[in-house]
């Protein structure tokens, strides 16, 4: 099968109702990395020095060198960043979630113990802080695997979340495969958490942010002053607050860092973010972990229909119907590019409305012919279909007078004299005067104009039918 994994569609136009504790409007999750000694260094077994996320511009990586400037960068992260980023949080009364690399955590006891005490949670944010991307898919597993002994045996526990940052296309799977996180965060592609499928169990992503984050203090484009930060934060969470009160609560994640956020011109801006959020009613500031329990009580994984994994008999066993009586539509879009997109009502409809759109002027004729006549002798005698039946029934068509079924008899006849199909409506969008009017409204059409009405009649149709079976 042609399919494409990427998940364009996420929630959609109606996502589930956070339901935040207490009723909050926004829940304002803050994560403070802790990767000071996990970073590359010769001295952790890599082959070169670190080069990204720090104040020093243009850096690059020295093969086989130790960067002293680099290392005492990251050590400012542990040495002061840590303990100013401490303070501020826990005299504000507000919890974070550690990503805390496994080799950092072990050489930073002191900064663990301090964590645990102030009740932050700590998840894993991998073994090492480097890249993924071109490690081997066995190599990745055993370092996942590595991460999670290590942490447990440091923090006393085992992490519950998960958050690689310089991830492979392959993370978020092997980490799932695991069965041992409560959550995942290595995707930036929404603003609530949403259930993945992973092989046969349902994994819970919580999104992360990028640009909520203080690394662009380090990046180009970024944050220049504490007060660049603050003011992006305040629009950020000004949009979600206003979205919260309007019944569409969500969530807003603050990345930072120690050796970037923890220097004092740049924590000035957090401070004053702290400050700021704390004169609303409504904001709920907990850990991950926190959002993780509370998303698995409110918003369970459900069973869903997933057209584009079906095969070809399954699929169109399901949907053959949904054109009328045309089940080569079904066939056709099963060998399209379908993915989770395709996966609901509006998504489906576009794949078979493309078969249908692109056949032949012969084969779109044969699906207008295979629709019954509205409240004709095929309803009389009880042989429509199953859809069918039930959309004449949902606009009164079961139900006419002698007149009307004189008029519509009459109706009908006259339009396949004419145009050589039926007379074709999405009777669920009208009621029976409505389609009454259309019917002798249209009937005066050239074949031409009722050709291409007939066929957007018959798209509508399934969409409707879609609706209701998905």
């Amino acid at each position: 099968m042609n399919r494409y994994p990427r998940n364009m569609i996420g929630h959609g136009p109606n996502p589930p109702h956070a339901q935040w504790p207490g009723g909050a409007k926004v829940a304002v999750q803050f994560v403070l990395n802790y990767e000071e000694g996990g970073e590359n260094s010769i001295l952790h077994g890599d082959a070169a020095s670190e080069a990204f996320l720090s104040d020093i511009a243009g850096a690059a990586m020295w093969p086989g060198q130790r960067h002293w400037n680099m290392e005492s960068i990251y050590e400012y992260g542990a040495r002061a960043g840590f303990w100013r980023l401490h303070r501020m949080f826990t005299q504000a009364g507000v919890p974070v979630t550690i990503y805390g690399v496994a080799t950092a955590l072990a050489r930073s006891p002191e900064q663990v113990e301090a964590m645990a005490s102030a009740g932050w949670e700590i998840a894993s944010h991998g073994l090492k802080w480097v890249e993924h991307k071109d490690m081997p898919e066995a190599e990745e597993r055993a370092a996942i695997a590595e991460a999670i002994r290590l942490h447990t045996e440091v923090v006393g526990e085992p992490p519950r979340g998960w958050y690689t940052g310089r991830c492979s296309v392959n993370t978020v799977r092997l980490v799932a495969e695991t069965g041992a996180f409560d959550y995942v965060s290595d995707t930036y592609d929404d603003d609530l958490p949403y259930w993945l499928r992973v092989g046969d169990r349902d994994q819970l992503i919580i999104p992360y942010t990028l640009e909520a984050n203080d690394m662009r203090f380090a990046t180009a484009p970024g944050y220049i002053t504490g007060e660049q930060f603050y003011q992006y934060l305040k629009d950020a969470f000004d949009t979600l607050y206003a979205e919260g009160q309007a019944g569409r609560p969500a969530m807003m994640s603050v990345g930072l860092h120690c050796r970037l956020i923890g220097r004092p011109g740049k924590a000035a801006g957090l401070k004053r973010f702290l400050d700021y959020i704390a004169g609303f009613e409504g904001v709920w500031t907990p850990r991950r972990i926190d959002i993780a329990r509370h998303w698995a009580a409110t918003n369970p994984p459900m069973p869903q229909d997933r057209p584009s994994a079906m095969d070809k008999a399954a699929f169109v066993a399901r949907f053959g119907g949904i054109y009328e009586h045309s089940p080569w539509i079904a066939e056709r879009a099963h060998a399209l590019e379908l993915g989770p997109a395709h996966d609901t009502p509006a998504g489906l409809a576009n794949a078979l409305a493309r078969m249908f759109r692109s056949a032949s002027p012969e084969e779109r004729l044969g699906v207008l012919r295979a629709h019954p006549d509205l409240a004709g002798k095929l309803a009389a005698a009880r042989r429509l279909t199953a859809d069918s039946t039930a959309e004449q029934a949902s606009a009164g068509l079961d139900a006419l007078t002698d007149g009307e079924r004189t008029r519509f008899t009459d109706l009908n006849a006259a339009y396949v004299a004419k145009h050589g199909f039926p007379f074709i409506i999405a009777v669920r969008d009208h009621d029976k005067a409505g389609i009454l009017a259309a019917f002798e409204r249209r009937i005066d059409n050239d074949s031409d104009t009722e050709f291409a009405e007939a066929c957007r009649q018959v798209e509508r149709i399934a969409r409707l039918r879609l609706e209701a079976l998905l």
